[in-house]
């Protein structure tokens, strides 16, 4: 099978319940339920591809079927969110001690959605704190429920998946960022030099639930399938004062199926700019022609809720996006967030992803090249972080363990940058990095001198503190590999 299909392998490979499960008819091990789910995935995806216009019915047994929710339960159980309670106060590690454990937990679980008596509980509201510094609200939702969102999903996303445009990159398998990067960066190099910045406000409290309903319709016929996915829509918030609020609209951060229903909302965004490409030719000559007689060519690339649009046109071109995108938006209950919503051009620059995405002109040279490096609020982010695990108040911290905190946030960090113009930055980073590290060792032995510092911390590289046999990272050694940009040549997990 795909990429996809190998990862859940790996993944049912190293859970503890990798034994036999007996749950109703399914008596198997996780790893080959997963093989019979894609089974099922990849015919479903097969033949949503094959007709673009078919409804599917009789998918809700899928849902409740033994294999796919053991494979859900798998999924929630590896996902760090399971040390998370809903409001019911349970996470996944209690239900695995509970008399009968999992196996009679989705056996309950099973005949509930089955016999249509599953009836999602309000999610918990969590507010987290956001880079900007304000907070964003978590929705939370129980064991239970994320089980069933998970089920559902796998028998949603192969479908939906056949539709979705090569412009959207956001929460999709086998799709990542740098993907969404690399299309930036090959359509402003051929001209698309002007970009309108949309930031869609508050856009996972305010989907139309009606039109999101009927955008599912669009494909599934089956009445019970859409019924299960409004009943998750008005499942209702338990707010931090205790009271349960309703959910007339929005799909609440958090849960697993919230991502799949914010990009079959947002695809509305997608089929706009498509069908404008389309209308324009197929070929790079056509386009060309459309812009000789005054027209311009619009290139879409959007991640989840974050998106941009390429203009190869004029400024008037670009400056008239604005009241067509809010025109797409309003048919989803959602509009533009004014004051984020910018145009600019390439040779400005703007942020996106976490990179910075520019023109310069390349050293030594005159030629011009469209380059993607880390974002000032990128660095002032990674600098924040070192600077909170060397904080000279909590010298009491083991220096190994300070240092494995610091290779994790760094290392994270170094890999996710590593495919731009990034070198420069790195080094910054190292030199932020060492000056803090030496900084916190100095206030953790106050009465030794730098000496005997250097003979304690500084034996396995002279310029560069270890402990217990853990050396700290150097930032400014991760390698730079480009990520190649692969258009509409991304596989899915279930592509022949």
């Amino acid at each position: 099978m795909g990429k996809g299909h190998s990862e859940e392998r790996r993944m049912d490979m190293v859970m503890p319940q990798d034994a036999p499960v007996n749950i109703g008819a399914w008596s198997g091990t996780p790893a080959e339920a997963a093989d019979r789910v894609v089974g099922i995935q990849t015919k479903l995806h097969r033949w949503a591809v094959a007709d673009t216009g078919r409804r599917f019915d009789d998918l809700f047994n899928l849902v409740a079927d033994p294999a796919f929710m053991l494979t859900a339960w798998t999924r929630v159980r590896n996902n760090t969110g399971a040390r998370s309670a809903g409001i019911d106060g349970r996470v996944a590690s209690v239900i695995e001690a509970l008399p009968g454990g999992i196996e009679a937990f989705l056996n309950d679980l099973r005949e509930q959605v089955r016999s249509r008596a599953f009836v999602p509980l309000p999610v918990r509201r969590a507010m987290i704190p956001k880079a900007s510094g304000k907070l964003r609200a978590l929705g939370i939702p129980t064991v239970a429920d994320r089980v069933v969102q998970a089920a559902l999903k796998l028998v949603l996303e192969p479908i939906f998946e056949a539709d979705f445009s090569s412009s959207s990159y956001g929460f999709r398998p086998g799709r990542r960022a740098h993907d969404a990067i690399e299309d930036i960066r090959m359509h402003a190099h051929n001209g698309y030099v002007r970009v309108f910045e949309g930031d869609i406000h508050a856009c996972f409290d305010e989907i139309s639930h009606t039109a999101l309903l009927g955008r599912v319709r669009g494909r599934i016929k089956d009445k019970r399938i859409v019924a299960l996915v409004r009943a998750f829509l008005k499942a209702g918030v338990l707010a931090e004062d205790g009271f349960v609020r309703d959910t007339p609209a929005g799909t609440p951060q958090g849960g697993i199926l919230s991502p799949l229903l914010a990009n079959i909302a947002l695809s509305v965004i997608d089929e706009h700019f498509d069908a404008m490409w389309d209308a324009q030719g197929s070929t790079a000559s056509a386009r060309w022609w459309h812009r000789k007689k005054g027209g311009a060519s619009y290139r879409l690339v959007r991640y989840a809720d974050d998106f941009v649009v390429l203009v190869h046109g004029t400024d008037s071109h670009l400056h008239a996006l604005r009241g067509e995108v809010e025109g797409v938006l309003t048919t989803m209950g959602l509009s533009l967030s004014l004051a984020k919503t910018h145009a600019v051009h390439i040779d400005q620059g703007f942020d996106f992803l976490g990179f910075r995405i520019q023109r310069h002109t390349q050293w030594g040279s005159n030629r011009r090249y469209v380059y993607s490096y880390p974002s000032q609020k990128a660095m002032l982010s990674v600098k924040e972080k070192i600077k909170a695990l060397t904080n000279r108040q909590i010298t009491d911290r083991d220096p190994m363990l300070v240092i494995l905190a610091l290779n994790r946030t760094t290392r994270g960090w170094a890999n996710y940058f590593r495919t731009g113009a990034s070198k420069r930055a790195f080094r910054d980073i190292d030199h932020y990095l060492w000056w803090r590290a030496w900084r916190w060792l100095r206030a953790k032995h106050p009465t030794r001198n730098a000496q005997w510092i250097k003979r304690t911390y500084y034996q396995d590289d002279p310029w560069w503190p270890s402990a217990s046999g853990w050396l700290l990272d150097h930032p400014a050694r991760v390698r730079i590999q480009r990520h190649a940009y692969r258009g509409d040549q991304i596989p899915t997990p279930w592509s022949a």
